[in-house]
């Protein structure tokens, strides 16, 4: 830190760095100035033609002096003008303002370099927040208790939350970094885009192609944390605002009241995302000024900065009076066992249950490569912190080696936590977002490491939060796992993470983000946690560090294919089969996928006993993975309606669906006549699964998992039928409406099972009898044991309706005929909370509007004699 002398320094100001700029004798307070997006620790808060009033002091070479040449008129005459003085108001107002307080202002890489100038740092915003953090407490170590308030600019604003958040957290592990935290009393945000900032504003328009033409490069991480879709940054807004309302922390929020030219008379940051709606304890004001100047002031008489001078007051005052947080209670056992049954969810491991395990002479060569040896290597910790990302086309088959891998440690590696996670983009919502992934790393850390529970009371949560409602986010569960990181100290931890490309491109940027500041963390703690990825190459996402390993020419891996052919395509060991063999491996392109599915097409062909006919068909089969998928589904057209409805249901279903859900819905769409009460003993479990493998020609599976679910067998079918239009060849006729008409399909298998007469083959009461929650849940599992579809159809009839009216497809008939007091009954009679129950007079448009059926709504309204005003707690829209 540096120190610039006596009570007020006049010497200009480093541009990076923490510095005291007013060190009073005994000061009370700590005032810190954090600058903006392409700000200066001393230029963001001065004002260069301040009030001429003001003192200026002889030294400051800021000062506008008067001008040498004058204009005069023929009539005119010279009237000598003082000095402007600059004001740097972090040292000329504060002083007056708030005496006794010491001010210090804290410079960071801008991230704007001219091209000829040194290189753009690199720093993210999890970066600069840091070294402000470390920076801050050892400047602060002669009193690390004194109370101090911040005073931020624009992104300045991202950074000190950021900041706050980091020293939160440090209440195990490096824990005098927590007085940062505890000795905040409140924040003065000067245009701060908490929700981001318009991305047709200053960072895109300006940032982006002014700076640019005028020859300099922007980091590119900064200026996407800034956009209003940037995730992250609405969850630090969310978490922030929690934290500051526990804290009682006074916010003053200023807002820009002008526009700026370049942008057309737009504001850069506008009001909706400048402030933090935090009623309680923030206030927001408007500065009349734009987002570049709404920070500098002409004097202490300056109107604008007589808003600052209230505001300051505001929060100085509550130094004394504000009461402090109040100390934590310790969790009992039962709210713990409480918050670890809530990070469970259905399907967390189904994936890599799935998976089949890697045949028995393959995968081997990954334990010898040096990439994988190096980076099990604890010495060379250091020069990859602790990453390694494996990468290969479509079908190469990276989950098999990644779950070979995690069974191969769990084998040899007894002394280490083992945590994994297989994403599934044809699973339900949490086996496809980060948010799964951080509740089941966290799960597997805290249960094989039962001594990490602690980092519940550390991390802040308490008793009074807990509840039935209690719900995770994204943030908490970061600090957590940061926690329960640190928490490892000399116990090593292998974490595999298989098939980023199956989660949300931005929420893989941030998690990889995430992880590189985990690994920084753990490099500099001594702990060692070491993580596994595997992806496609697409998207490509750049990370610091880390090992790459790409599976395709890897010489074990064309060695696998050759051992996999020698072992499972079964036709002989003549001659010819050892050519077709060595003709199926050139022809694989390494995609081991393609490989697994010839086998079985050539595996028929040798067993009904057309040897001869073998090369024909191996040179009739594409090389192309999509290609062979169009192969294999039109090379007959035996049960094609299955196939289609099948296939439909797999794609567009809003959940994964169960075996008997799936049979049951084909059978409405196909024979709906025969649809009765499920008779497990005729149609049994092994009669389903060969039916749904009949139906998908090979290309469908069941998760292994206690509730199995039907999927693809692998997510580059769902590529091939979806973004190449697949559907479309298999399917003629639907033209571009593909996803409309299966929608629309799937409406009418929906309304086929719900036409079953429920009532009279189980024999119920036309009016559903008073129960007990109990007794509504036994009876909605008596109802969907026999009727195993009809939940999913009463529950999501409408949405494939409304879906399918969005692309086009008529809907007038099916909602002027929709059996609405029939439907009412159903969806009462699978409900399993009597709470959640329909009157008989709720209307059709209160079910839509309650579902957010835009669609449906707007045709409702134009039918004549539907748009009249429903008898319910809503109204017309």
């Amino acid at each position: 830190m540096d120190a610039r002398g006596g009570p007020s320094c006049r010497q200009s100001i480093p541009s990076t760095g923490l510095t005291v700029v007013v060190n009073p004798e005994k000061p009370s307070l700590d005032v810190i100035f954090v600058h903006g997006f392409t700000g200066h620790p001393e230029r963001t808060w001065t004002h260069k033609r301040g009030d001429p009033g003001h003192q200026a002091n002889e030294d400051d070479e800021t000062a506008e002096q008067p001008s040498k040449i004058r204009k005069l008129g023929q009539f005119s005459k010279s009237h000598p003008e003082g000095p402007r003085p600059a004001i740097y108001w972090p040292r000329d107002l504060i002083p007056m303002t708030l005496p006794n307080s010491r001010v210090l202002v804290y410079g960071y890489d801008t991230h704007i370099r001219h091209k000829l100038g040194p290189p753009a740092s690199q720093s993210t915003v999890y970066d600069i927040a840091w070294d402000f953090l470390v920076a801050l407490e050892a400047g602060r170590r002669a009193d690390a208790s004194r109370p101090m308030l911040f005073i931020a600019h624009s992104l300045g604003g991202i950074i000190v939350k950021e900041m706050l958040r980091r020293s939160s957290s440090c209440r195990q592990l490096q824990s005098h970094l927590n007085g940062i935290f505890k000795s905040t009393v409140g924040i003065m945000f000067f245009g701060t885009p908490h929700g981001g900032a318009d991305p047709r504003g200053i960072l895109q328009r300006i940032a982006e192609m002014v700076f640019k033409i005028a020859g300099f490069s922007v980091n590119e991480q900064i200026v996407n944390t800034l956009l209003p879709t940037a995730e992250r940054l609405r969850e630090l807004r969310d978490e922030f605002g929690l934290m500051a309302q526990e804290q009682n922390w006074v916010i003053h929020s200023f807002q820009e009241q002008y526009g700026v030219t370049p942008l057309s008379g737009h504001k850069v940051v506008e009001d909706t995302s400048s402030y933090l709606n935090l009623p309680k304890i923030e206030v927001p004001e408007h500065i009349g000024r734009n987002h570049m100047e709404m920070c500098r002031f002409t004097g202490a008489n300056d109107i604008e900065y007589g808003k600052v001078v209230s505001a300051l007051h505001r929060i100085s005052s509550s130094v004394s009076s504000q009461p402090r947080q109040r100390d934590i209670k310790l969790l009992t056992e039962k709210e713990i066992n409480f918050l670890l049954n809530s990070l469970k969810f259905d399907q967390i491991d189904a994936r890599q249950m799935t998976i089949g395990k890697a045949h028995t002479k393959t995968c081997k060569w990954l334990l010898e490569n040096s990439k994988y040896v190096d980076w099990l290597d604890t010495t060379k910790y250091n020069e990859h912190h602790g990453f390694l990302w494996m990468k290969g086309k479509p079908g190469t088959g990276k989950s098999t080696l990644m779950k070979f891998a995690l069974l191969n440690t769990r084998k040899t590696m007894k002394d280490r936590i083992l945590i994994s996670f297989f994403f599934n983009a044809r699973g339900e919502s949490l086996e496809r977002s980060t948010t799964g992934l951080y509740r089941s790393l966290l799960l597997q850390l805290l249960e094989r490491f039962p001594k990490l529970r602690n980092v519940f009371y550390f991390a802040g949560i308490e008793s009074v939060s807990i509840s039935a409602s209690f719900q995770w986010s994204l943030e908490t569960l970061k600090i957590l796992i940061e926690l329960a990181v640190q928490g490892l100290g000399e116990n090593s931890a292998l974490c595999f993470i298989d098939a980023l490309d199956e989660c949300e491109e931005y929420q893989v940027r941030d998690m990889i983000s995430f992880f590189e500041y985990i690994g920084d963390l753990t490099v500099s703690a001594g702990v060692r946690l070491q993580v596994c990825f595997s992806s496609r190459h697409y998207p490509h996402i750049t990370m610091r560090g880390g090992l790459d390993l790409v599976i395709e020419g890897q010489e074990g891996h064309n060695q696998d294919i050759a051992n996999y052919l020698n072992s499972e395509l079964k036709i002989g060991h003549s001659q010819i089969a050892h050519e077709i063999r060595r003709e199926v491996q050139d022809k694989a392109s390494n995609v081991f996928m393609w490989v697994v599915l010839v086998v079985r097409i050539l595996n028929e062909e040798h067993d009904g006993g057309r040897i001869h006919a073998l090369r024909r068909t191996l040179q009739e089969i594409p090389g192309d993975l999509h290609k062979l998928f169009l192969d294999i589904l039109t090379r007959d057209s035996k049960n094609k309606n299955e196939l289609i409805l099948c296939i439909q249901w797999v794609l567009f279903a809003t959940t994964p669906l169960t075996p008997e859900q799936l049979y049951f819905a084909i059978l409405s769409g196909i024979e709906p006549e025969i649809l009765s009460i499920w008779d497990s003993k005729e149609i049994t479990q092994s009669t389903i699964r060969r039916f749904i493998l009949n139906c998908s020609k090979g290309l469908a599976e069941l998760t292994v998992s206690k509730v199995p679910k039907v999927q693809f067998i692998h997510e580059s079918i769902k590529d091939f039928l979806v973004k190449d239009n697949g559907l479309k060849s298999i399917w003629p006729g639907i033209e571009n409406n593909f996803q409309g008409q299966s929608h629309e399909r799937l409406r009418h298998c929906c309304i086929n099972y719900m036409n079953i007469d429920v009532v009279g083959l189980l024999q119920l009461d036309k009016s559903l009898p008073k129960a007990s929650p109990g007794q509504a849940a036994a009876l909605c599992s008596s109802v969907t044991d026999a009727f195993p579809f009809l939940e999913y159809a009463v529950c999501n009839v409408l949405y494939h309706a409304d879906v399918a009216a969005g692309s086009g497809v008529a809907q007038e008939d099916f909602i002027q005929n929709f059996p609405l007091a029939s439907w009412i009954y159903l969806d009462n009679l699978v409900k399993k909370q009597k709470a959640r129950r329909y009157t008989k007079g709720a209307s059709l448009l209160y079910l839509f509007a309650e579902r957010d059926l835009s669609n449906l709504i707007r045709i409702y309204l134009d039918i004549p004699g539907f748009g009249n005003r429903p008898k319910y707690r809503i109204a017309i829209p």
